[in-house]
């Protein structure tokens, strides 16, 4: 994790897109003890792109605040940008606001 002060813009740009249709996987606790090294899903953000122009700058935006990126990859005709750990995770929801985040729970 990476102690960036991000600006006011970035992080209105990167909370428009996460509240437009991003979505966040947690752990499954639960599946986690049961399973052990078996269960691999993690805590997880996506940003959803509807273009490529779109994708390189939910990129841009992700590089100036200071998060680690992954690859992105293609789902149906949109892409997905996601940020993995659940640091990071935890430091993306604190910067883009709890509130109106969508919760997507994945077994």
């Amino acid at each position: 994790m990476v102690d960036v002060t991000p600006s006011a813009d970035a992080v209105k740009r990167l909370s428009a897109y996460f509240h437009r249709n991003g979505y966040v996987r947690r752990v499954n606790a639960v599946r986690r003890v049961s399973e052990g090294r078996l269960y691999k899903k993690g805590a997880e953000v996506r940003l959803v792109a509807d273009s490529v122009v779109e994708l390189r700058e939910i990129r841009r935006l992700l590089k100036e605040t200071g998060f680690k990126r992954a690859r992105p990859f293609a789902k149906g005709r949109q892409w997905r940008q996601p940020v993995y750990g659940v640091a990071e995770v935890a430091r993306f929801l604190a910067l883009v606001g709890k509130s109106k985040r969508r919760l997507k729970s994945r077994s």
